[in-house]
């Protein structure tokens, strides 16, 4: 493809990606915009997905564009070891050019060269917590040896940039969501303490936390609780 009309595809495909992020619908549609935008911008990329790791036992891939970078994922849970493990929970990146050479994976680089695969690129995404409760990666795959170079890096760091932004904006939300439902049932069990006991908002909460201390239970459990008993007969 010619330079400048590969700069075009370049540029419409990131003026998607924003428009798509500018106007979300739905999480899994923007990350497969992302990994789609992969396969059609770097030459070498055959499949592409997001790799998703809430513990040891939940994987998940998503926004995959080819049964293979599932079928990789899978191989890499059940042996504990590859490229796209490594990005999600240490490295930043990691790149294998052979796999039929590359001794870091034996178990998952002879299951990927059978499944036709030769070279893997995988970016860290989920950088914002020291503690996450969910690491990700963002895996390109490609059936050459030698198949990523510094501007298939390039690229691919940059998309790895937008589906981690993507990410972070969903944990924000489900945080903010979270902090409104406990803020409620803290204010409703606030009103029924108050009404039950004929004290005021403060001196509710005051006993709210007190009760919460007493059980060593977390506030907003004790207030959950509350709520879930109803008012007193």
């Amino acid at each position: 493809m010619p330079d400048t009309e590969y700069a075009k595809t370049l540029r419409d495909a990131m003026t998607d990606l924003t428009h798509r992020f500018a106007h979300p619908t739905n999480v899994d549609e923007i990350l497969y915009g992302i990994t789609t935008a992969a396969v059609n911008l770097i030459d070498a990329v055959d499949s592409c997905d997001v790799l998703l790791i809430e513990h040891a036992e939940k994987f998940r891939s998503v926004a995959t564009t080819s049964p293979v970078a599932a079928e990789l994922d899978g191989i890499q849970h059940r042996h504990g070891e590859g490229p796209c493990i490594d990005a999600a929970v240490g490295d930043t990146m990691a790149l294998s050019n052979d796999l039929r050479d590359d001794e870091r994976w034996p178990r998952f680089a002879t299951a990927a060269v059978e499944a036709g695969v030769h070279s893997v690129l995988s970016f860290q995404l989920y950088t914002h917590q020291k503690q996450p409760t969910c690491r990700g990666a963002l895996n390109l795959f490609s059936s050459r040896p030698n198949a990523f170079d510094s501007d298939a890096q390039a690229i691919g760091a940059m998309l790895a940039t937008h589906a981690a932004i993507v990410l972070i904006a969903q944990d924000r939300e489900a945080q903010f969501q979270s902090a409104l439902a406990s803020r409620d049932a803290i204010g409703q069990a606030k009103g029924m303490i108050m009404e039950r006991f004929r004290v005021d908002a403060v001196r509710a909460f005051e006993l709210l936390k007190k009760l919460s201390q007493d059980t060593n239970t977390r506030l907003v459990d004790v207030a959950a609780q509350i709520v879930a008993s109803g008012p007193p007969e």
